[in-house]
């Protein structure tokens, strides 16, 4: 009895030290670990493969964002989604915290 105390102390105190005996200890049965969040997607470096990742972007849309990305020599903001056919603003509000823009780079001489 006292050997099962013992036992018992040291399994609550490594589950209180966060060193679960395995993997996924102290989930419940069946739960999947919580998946880090995706890095935002930065619009001015993006693949058409990239966009497609994005929720209610398809191969038709995505390729409007890079013809606008071409045309206008990169995005500036992230608002200028808005300027995207297709893409008003609830999809942009939906949008918004997965993409980022970073400027275009230049090369010196």
């Amino acid at each position: 009895m006292v050997r099962n105390s013992w036992v018992a102390a040291a399994l609550m105190a490594a589950m209180v030290m966060g060193t679960g005996i395995e993997a996924g200890a102290g989930q419940p049965q069946g739960a999947k670990p919580e998946a880090a969040a995706p890095a935002p997607l930065d619009l001015n470096a993006a693949t058409s493969a990239d966009l497609q990742k994005l929720p209610g972007i398809g191969p038709a849309l995505a390729a409007r964002i890079l013809e606008y990305r071409q045309k206008n020599g990169g995005f500036k903001k992230i608002e200028e989604l808005m300027n995207v056919q297709g893409i008003g603003e609830q999809s942009f509000l939906k949008l918004k915290s997965l993409v980022v823009v970073t400027p275009p780079k230049t090369t010196e001489r």
